[in-house]
């Protein structure tokens, strides 16, 4: 067969030669749609994986932020051994007092200010963090089970309440506001007291440490919760 570049110009293309040329045409396009093909399929896997692997990292970015969010709104609560026997000698400003303990009905003039100790109302205060004044009486039956009274001034600034809510425990503890406190924080267990001016203060670790839960009470396995809750109780 002549070839085709041997073949003189304008000369009619034989009927294999142009059989031939049709089939490699043929070939061509099919080699042309098969890659094609196989481009669009791997392009899809592409955008498949990129949309997978971005919802991935968009649900652990939601989780991280759900997370975060309820990390935030859980309290932090401090940890202290409790069961001391301490005195309070070694923390410098604590004054300690002789006050006894009765179950009385009505008020009470309590001579330490916020009260330490002394009579007090047979029914004891569910422990927990309150917003509001609680009632002396309720609380004082509280300090005979071996919890601490933190009171605050109410100017407290909120910056200020968030640290000192950052140093109390889960349980045995009251914390609330007092108006007409000597100092704008106290902290009360039974018959120890302690004054400071601000929650940075490293007295009042030492303070939870010596008296949280003392084995020094009245009755130091008595429980914190099933009594009656003060007005304002936040937890």
């Amino acid at each position: 067969m002549t070839p085709a570049s041997d073949r003189p110009s304008g000369a009619p293309v034989p009927p294999a030669v142009k059989q031939q040329t049709v089939k490699a045409q043929r070939e061509e396009q099919r080699a042309a749609k098969v890659e094609a093909f196989k481009k669009a399929q791997a392009k899809k896997r592409r955008n498949k994986s990129i949309g997978i692997w971005a919802a991935v990292v968009g649900g652990v970015a939601v989780i991280a932020v759900l997370a975060t969010s309820i990390y935030l709104t859980i309290p932090k609560y401090a940890s202290y051994p409790g069961g001391g026997t301490g005195t309070g000698k070694d923390i410098a400003g604590v004054e300690t007092f002789k006050n006894t303990a009765a179950h009385v009905e009505g008020k009470v003039d309590y001579p330490q200010n916020p009260p330490a100790g002394g009579p007090h109302n047979p029914i004891w205060l569910n422990c927990g963090v309150y917003d509001q004044p609680v009632p002396n009486e309720n609380a004082v039956h509280d300090l005979e089970h071996g919890a601490v009274w933190v009171t605050y001034d109410p100017s407290l600034s909120s910056a200020e309440l968030d640290k000192l809510k950052e140093l109390i425990p889960s349980t045995y503890v009251v914390l609330s506001p007092y108006k007409g406190l000597p100092s704008p924080i106290v902290l009360s267990g039974w018959n120890v007291q302690l004054q400071v001016n601000n929650a940075s203060d490293k007295r009042i670790p030492e303070f939870f440490t010596e008296f949280w839960r003392s084995n020094n009470v009245p009755e130091p396995t008595a429980p914190c919760t099933g009594g009656v809750d003060g007005p304002g109780k936040v937890s």
